[in-house]
């Protein structure tokens, strides 16, 4: 076998990972070799740089932990995330989109009934989102779970805060009917964590790093594809420029205010509260 030289070390780097026992991972690896190298030599990368890139992705990985994670949201402001999502989530006209994950995602949320609260009592206008959950073909779909979760009114997650109990996340479910009701607080926009790598790296360029307003949801249904979602504010900052590239039209949705009045959950009010009508369509696993 020949030595490395600049001109082999592609090939020979290549031939030797497409040993791979699952075919799969040959067809990743020899790709990513391939790329890796062709960008090295497309901007002619120094040691230096290099080492800057290793120290950045060290760094990546001492600050992430089983509540943050830097890699996602390295992903998410690369564009990756989203355009894996739009690569796997190719449904028919009329499904509701998915968007990223994020990077603060907690699994075990708690099962609650219709219309909790689950701010806990954290301070914030109070906000309910109501609709129905139903398929492509316009059925209803009882029984479908919605997993929630969103930030405070200063733009923190639970997953960055020092806290043991869930904090502005349930997972809730559908009625017989398809409809679901949910209580919370009302989400603000916020800066992506600024404190890590991706911050810094951010922070040497005009990138806006804020999101506009949202709330998370991950729906699933048995014999339905998965649905990770958002909810935007229509109007609210940031829409056009999400640093994550996450806002779609269709998740553009109005929160309207009220100075008082009766919630969807029937609970009366003499002070403001917000309210949000969606209607989430999943498409059925087959047409896919």
């Amino acid at each position: 076998m020949p030595y490395a030289t600049e001109e082999n070390i592609t090939d020979l780097a290549v031939d030797r990972w497409a040993t791979a026992h699952d075919a799969r991972l040959a067809t990743i690896m020899t790709s990513v070799i391939k790329h890796l190298h062709a960008f090295a030599r497309e901007v002619r990368l120094t040691e230096k740089e290099w080492i800057t890139a290793m120290n950045w992705l060290t760094e990546a990985g001492q600050i992430s932990d089983d509540k943050r994670e830097e890699f996602i949201l390295a992903s998410d402001v690369l564009g990756l995330s989203m355009l894996v999502v739009q690569m796997n989530n190719r449904f028919f006209p009329g499904a509701t989109p998915a968007t990223v994950l994020g990077p603060f995602h907690i699994d075990g949320s708690p099962a609650v009934p219709y219309g909790w609260d689950m701010s806990g009592g954290i301070e914030g206008t109070p906000f309910f989102v109501a609709g129905t959950v139903r398929s492509t073909t316009g059925d209803p779909l009882p029984g479908a779970v919605l997993d929630v979760w969103q930030a405070d009114a200063d733009g923190n997650y639970e997953a960055q805060l020092d806290v043991n109990e869930a904090r502005l996340r349930a997972k809730y479910q559908t009625r017989e009917d398809g409809t679901y009701c949910l209580r919370s607080i009302v989400p603000l926009g916020y800066a992506i964590p600024m404190d890590g790598p991706v911050g810094e790296l951010i922070s040497r360029t005009d990138i806006s790093y804020f999101r506009p307003s949202h709330i998370h949801f991950c729906l699933e249904e048995d014999g339905y594809e998965r649905l990770v979602t958002h909810l935007f504010a229509e109007g609210t900052n940031y829409i056009e420029n999400d640093v994550v590239f996450g806002t779609k039209q269709e998740l553009i949705t109005k929160f309207v205010e009220h100075d008082s009045g009766v919630a969807p959950d029937g609970t009366a009010f003499d002070t403001s509260f917000v309210t949000a009508e969606y209607d989430f369509v999943l498409q059925p696993i087959e047409d896919c």
